[in-house]
């Protein structure tokens, strides 16, 4: 198994009767990329912040490879941070801005130069070591950021928002160079999100959290796949959530909803009276004869390029998505149409 590089034991922030972060537990293995992913106020920030010491815990430990860090100062925990907002120095040119860890740490003017171009190169930059941050654009100065949290070789790399301020074209490009740092690097990475779309393409783990506590840990496909709660199902991608009783039909059981009986998947099992079944948009099939099957008037359609997004509502007023493919042709507005999936396709949660 890869050793444990950060260790988070009982972890917990309180402000006054406010709780920030619940008591938690979290391991990070060594050169792992892993998401704290959340929306807002869920503690996801407060513990990054408690983890490169910005924030003093109520209690708990953080220990990195294997030493506590709980009373280390901030300069001390040998941690990377780079944050939305850059912070280059304007009077300091890209290699400047990049050498300023090594230089304040008194490292050697030669081993500086060795380690500025090697960073320089990493991030694609080279042709611009001598410009000055304002004659940048925001792609080339969040590479700047990168590359000088990087070049010291800090035992963990903590990033918050980074990609927050840029447009969507350039924060694409923006994960792919982010993904190929990591791997070439093979540092070990801690970032902070509430894009969905970046945890899923950047991570090896999801850390997935809501009122100050974790919902969920797992690799991006369990994450998105196999969602243990409604919460996790709703925030992570688009879901179709069914709520209903259980009930016994013959041999199998099945949900009771307003939008049907539905079978559940044949390898789960069911706690309590009730529940919900989750199907993923891109699971629902147009027509034919599937397992599970619902009637409903097309409300809406939404065209986004590879595919068409066609909004069903169903009974009791519940709004079913699908996806189609762009080539496929999607149902009229207003058109009455039977939608369904296999039933192993499907998720139950509490």
């Amino acid at each position: 198994m890869t050793p444990s590089k950060l260790y988070v034991d009982g972890l917990c922030k309180k402000y006054g009767q406010v709780t920030a972060l619940e008591p938690t537990q979290l391991e990070v293995a060594q050169g792992e990329f892993l998401t704290l992913l959340g929306p807002s106020g869920s503690g996801k920030t407060t513990l990054l912040q408690l983890i490169c010491g910005l924030v003093e815990a109520t209690s708990g430990r953080i220990l990195i490879d294997g030493q506590d860090q709980s009373d280390v100062p901030v300069y001390r925990r040998d941690i990377g941070l780079v944050f939305q907002h850059y912070a280059l120095f304007p009077h300091l040119t890209v290699a400047e801005n990049i050498g300023f860890p090594l230089r304040m740490r008194g490292r050697p003017s030669a081993e500086i130069k060795t380690r500025v171009a090697a960073a320089l190169d990493m991030v694609h930059l080279g042709h611009l070591a001598g410009r000055f941050p304002r004659e940048l654009s925001g792609g080339q100065q969040q590479r700047v950021a990168l590359a000088r949290c990087f070049v010291y070789q800090p035992s963990i790399i903590l990033m918050d928002e980074p990609l927050g301020a840029l447009d969507k074209k350039l924060r694409d490009h923006m994960q792919i160079e982010i993904k190929r740092l990591h791997r070439d690097s093979g540092a070990t990475i801690v970032y902070v999100t509430h894009d969905q779309d970046e945890a899923l393409a950047l991570s090896d783990r999801i850390c997935l959290m809501n009122h100050a506590r974790i919902e969920q840990l797992g690799t991006p496909q369990d994450i998105y796949r196999k969602p243990r709660t409604a919460f996790a199902a709703d925030f992570i991608g688009i879901s179709n959530i069914f709520r209903g009783t259980f009930r016994t039909e013959g041999e199998r059981i099945c949900l009771e909803t307003p939008q049907g009986v539905f079978r559940l998947p044949s390898e789960c099992a069911p706690t309590g009276d009730g529940g919900g079944l989750v199907v993923r948009p891109e699971q629902l099939q147009l027509g034919g004869r599937p397992e599970n099957a619902l009637a409903g008037l097309v409300r809406e359609t939404v065209y986004a390029g590879s595919e068409t997004r066609i909004i069903v509502r169903s009974a009791g007023d519940q709004d079913v998505t699908l996806r189609l493919p762009s080539h496929q042709r999607a149902p009229a507005m207003g058109e009455t149409v039977t939608i369904g999936w296999d039933s192993n396709a499907a998720v139950l949660v509490p």
